[in-house]
């Protein structure tokens, strides 16, 4: 079955960085645009970012532009968010999900989903 592991996440101070690793296996991942979600405590669930199958095209949420990098092996079946100038509002639990379509941003659109690392910026 399909499977995707995020990893990477953790405790860091404001304008600290983190990377975040989002293993996937049971499917073919290069045919799947895969990005980035968060959701913190008593809010939806938010799109951060996400990227093409080719790694071609990135999309970013504008709360993360300029600080966020979304990026993907698709030899290792990987993909990476490096979140730098963390602030306190990215505290969240991170997500990783897949996708066939391009151009979601909807999490509802989205087919297969890890179960979340936590990502806690203090001030």
């Amino acid at each position: 079955q399909v499977q995707l592991v995020e990893s990477g996440g953790g405790l860091v101070q404001a304008g600290g960085s983190l990377r975040l690793s989002c293993a996937a296996s049971g499917l073919t991942f290069s045919n799947y645009v895969v990005g980035w979600f968060r959701q913190a405590p008593g809010k939806e669930r938010e799109f951060v970012a996400s990227i093409s199958r080719s790694a071609r095209r990135t999309r970013y949420a504008d709360s993360v532009k300029g600080r966020f990098t979304i990026s993907r092996d698709n030899a290792k079946n990987t993909m990476y968010l490096q979140m730098s100038s963390l602030k306190p509002e990215d505290t969240a639990v991170y997500y990783c999900a897949a996708d066939t379509d391009w151009g979601q941003i909807q999490a509802e659109k989205f087919d297969y989903w890890g179960q979340g690392t936590q990502v806690t910026v203090s001030s």
